[in-house]
């Protein structure tokens, strides 16, 4: 996707059988962005196996829709809002790697 401008995702789960008029009008008055700048936003459904992204490319929009035969994407839970995505992150997204991923701090352990 290095055509777009940038890659944003929209958190809270999104009712998949929108179209690309309800897409983009979820675009401009929930999260006040203008849907024709040339970015790519990425929507997911409640069940997290499936997306779709929503591109306007100058002429035109682009609706793109992937279903996972196998596995769940590790879809952010931050749910009122919209987030960049690196490139690496969408890859790791579309694997089902979580694009932040946790380490929890433990305390050393004493070996002798």
């Amino acid at each position: 996707m290095t055509w777009a401008k940038s890659i944003l995702f929209a958190a809270k789960p999104t009712y998949l059988r929108k179209g690309i008029d309800g897409l983009a009008c979820l675009i401009k008055e929930q999260f006040q962005l203008d849907p024709f700048q040339g970015q790519v936003f990425l929507f997911c459904g409640g069940r997290k196996d499936r997306f779709k992204a929503l591109y306007w490319d100058g002429q035109g929009y682009w609706l793109l829709y992937k279903r996972l035969e196998n596995g769940k994407m590790s879809w952010p839970q931050n749910q009122n809002e919209v987030q960049a995505l690196s490139y690496e992150q969408v890859d790791w997204l579309m694997k089902g790697f979580a694009i932040n991923p946790k380490i929890k701090n433990t305390k050393a352990r004493s070996f002798y």
